[in-house]
């Protein structure tokens, strides 16, 4: 007679150590658990409510201009610190850890409309509405302990008179070029007091400048006749330009893919090119309610954060029509500008009530020293939820956001303002010859022309 006797080795299921976990085996036979896909959906459902429940994305408000926020800058150095500048021309140079001021930059005796920091982190340039180009050495010892340091005034390195206003500055990211926006696009060196290269194509003023991050001799500019021009500083003039239905207020190329653009509009969108083909967007992000006024894309170049000036931040997937998360506080007032912090964890906002605000780039993240079992399980929560994110349910938990109700009630207006024209332009196409009227696709109908 034959005995089948069940056996199994101590040392597949024993632990090694004790902080080991339990070793589990698990047969995935589908037959065995029919209600596997039931389960699975219940946790997605209830991960899906966790997330809401737990989403508080403000952190904290930084406290001490006297004016409006007029503009940021990053150092690509300093992992903790951005640089602020305000309306009536005061600089500072802020510790996001502590949330206090390191130092201050006085001399500007209007609005600081420009800051950049060079690549090493050690020349911040600064340019505003009293015609001067700044350039500062950023102070080294209060960004090793700034904890320990009192806020403290900086002379400036340099100081670059010119004859016209700026608008906007960007440092190239390899060189030691920098290039103002104003009455025309210039390039500076450190170490020239006047520009060595001027671009100018017509006579209207450039509002904004953006070198690209993949070649450090191609820039983007945005002007006041609602153009944007990409420029080769290695040419005598302007490689592409083409006129928008709107004003373009600023653009951030995509870090991870430098031939692509994004452009924050005047009418609400933001639209993303491809450098190579400006006569179609590749796609249109849409959610702002009024003027989006500034952007800037995480170093991660899958989500760019917007600022509006009504009153909101939002967070837009690259490649989405649609923003994924929107912040706002009953105080915020318009946004004049946002930066994604290096490490791509937070977001710093601007606006026009004096504050600095940051915000966590996910609402929900926990903050602080996780244990490897609890990463464990929020990444075994977004995995289910991602399964199931297409089931009614489920969509309707993530998609649902809190408006302030401006926002809401300029929705419904623009919603039904454009119902109105979509049916107005269904009934002339109906009433129309066959091919007399051609329907271009939005992409296309905000360009109003290409100029060579």
């Amino acid at each position: 007679m034959k005995i089948k006797v069940i056996s199994r080795s101590v040392d597949e299921f024993t632990r090694e150590r004790s902080q080991d976990l339990q070793r589990v085996f698990h047969n995935f036979d589908p037959s065995l658990r029919p209600m596997e896909k039931a389960v699975e959906y219940q946790r997605a459902l209830t991960a899906a409510k966790l997330e809401k429940i737990f989403a508080r994305p403000f952190i904290d408000a930084m406290d001490g201009h006297r004016d409006g926020i007029s503009c940021m800058a990053k150092n690509p150095n300093y992992l903790k610190g951005i640089f602020s500048a305000s309306m009536d021309g005061d600089i500072r140079l802020w510790d996001i850890a502590t949330r206090r001021t390191v130092c201050h930059f006085p001399g500007h005796q209007g609005a600081v409309r420009g800051l950049t920091a060079s690549t090493d982190g050690k020349v911040l340039v600064s340019c505003g509405v009293d015609s001067t180009v700044r350039l500062w050495n950023v102070p080294r010892p209060s960004l090793e302990d700034s904890s320990s340091s009192s806020e403290n005034a900086v002379e400036p390195s340099e100081v670059y008179v010119w004859k016209n206003a700026f608008w906007a500055v960007d440092h190239q990211f390899e060189g030691e070029l920098f290039a103002t926006a104003g009455a025309q696009l210039d390039i500076w060196n450190h170490n020239r007091s006047q520009p060595v290269q001027s671009f100018q194509w017509g006579n209207d003023s450039v509002i904004s400048v953006r070198f690209n991050p993949g070649e450090p001799d191609i820039l983007a500019t945005s002007a006041s006749d609602r153009s944007i021009t990409i420029y080769d500083i290695r040419m005598a003039n302007a490689a592409r330009k083409i006129i928008m239905m709107t004003k373009t207020n600023s653009i951030a190329w995509n870090p991870m893919e430098p031939m692509n653009l994004t452009a924050a509009n005047e009418d609400g969108n933001c639209y993303s090119f491809d450098g190579r083909k400006l006569d179609e967007a590749k796609c249109v992000h849409k959610d702002h309610v009024s003027a989006v006024m500034d952007i800037d894309f995480s170093p991660t170049g899958r989500e760019f954060v917007t600022g509006s000036y009504d009153r909101s931040v939002r967070i837009f997937p690259y490649n989405g029509g649609h923003s994924r998360e929107i912040y706002h506080t009953k105080r915020m007032q318009r946004v004049f500008c946002v930066k994604y912090s290096c490490d791509a964890t937070y977001i710093i906002s601007g606006s026009d009530d004096t504050n600095l605000r940051l915000w966590k780039a996910k609402a929900s993240e926990q903050l602080g020293v996780i244990l490897p079992r609890e990463q464990k399980k929020h990444e075994y929560n977004e995995a289910v939820k991602n399964r199931y994110k297409h089931l009614p349910e489920i969509k309707r938990i993530v998609r649902h956001r809190h408006l302030p109700k401006p926002i809401y009630k300029a929705r419904g207006i623009i919603q039904a303002v454009n119902d109105s024209k979509r049916r107005k332009q269904a009934r002339v196409k109906a009433h129309s010859a066959p091919g007399k009227v051609i329907a271009k696709p939005y992409r296309r109908s905000r360009i109003i022309k290409e100029v060579e």
